[in-house]
């Protein structure tokens, strides 16, 4: 990861806490950009992302690991805030306890204690077909942190 100070770190992870939309970018081999949003899990390092192994995104990863994701706020008052991370991400798989764990945290957030238990995303979190992209970026830029 780029050189941040780490009261900008700390700024940054706050920020990442709060349940916001991501929009992560990838590129097909010609270079035609696909923008999706997802949810994310962000633990202070890495940006943890559940996708399904036959969608578009994933289909692309598997080819060109490199995406860029934003994760921003738009006030109507001016005060903007945002994240944009770069880098290339690794396809994880296995082991599948893991993979729960990961899912049901990031599940969570969105949904809270009870939602994460309703039949939907239960099914999600135990289709074998789930996965998990992972994102350990080589860069950071805080806008208007």
């Amino acid at each position: 990861m780029n050189q941040i100070s780490a009261q900008k770190q700390i700024i940054i992870n706050e920020f990442l806490q709060q349940p916001l939309i991501a929009r992560m970018a990838t590129a097909d081999v010609n270079g035609q950009p696909h923008v999706v949003p997802v949810w994310f899990g962000w633990d202070g390092s890495t940006l943890w992302i559940s996708s399904y192994s036959n969608t578009r995104k994933v289909c692309e990863l598997e080819k060109n690991p490199k995406i860029s994701v934003v994760i921003d706020v738009a006030n109507d008052n001016g005060d903007n805030k945002g994240v944009i991370f770069e880098g290339a991400v690794e396809l994880i798989r296995e082991p599948r306890a893991f993979l729960r764990a990961k899912f049901v945290w990031i599940y969570t957030r969105y949904l809270g204690s009870d939602g994460v238990l309703a039949e939907e995303p239960q099914s999600w979190i135990e289709d074998p077909h789930n996965l998990l992209i992972k994102l350990t970026p080589e860069k950071v830029i805080g806008l208007y942190l």
